[in-house]
């Protein structure tokens, strides 16, 4: 299955716009987009699309409880 990249530009860019410091939880992620007027299926499609990036290193997956995501801002 392929992940639309809108999705995970999407949600970068909300993170950038609300200055959204250290790492976050799919359903933080979820209220921020929320506030910004940016529809999401769930916070479980959130985890999918940040997990699928953090194979091509956009994004760290603390793998603790709850998982938290850390973007990579270098080159943005």
């Amino acid at each position: 299955m392929s992940i639309h990249r809108g999705e995970f530009e999407r949600i970068r860019t909300v993170l950038e716009e609300s200055n959204a410091d250290g790492p976050l939880t799919a359903r933080e992620i979820l209220h921020l987009l929320e506030e910004h007027d940016e529809s999401f299926e769930s916070a479980h499609r959130i985890a999918t699309v940040l997990g699928r990036r953090a194979q091509t290193g956009d994004v760290e997956v603390i793998r603790d409880q709850p998982y938290r995501y850390r973007f990579d801002n270098t080159g943005n």
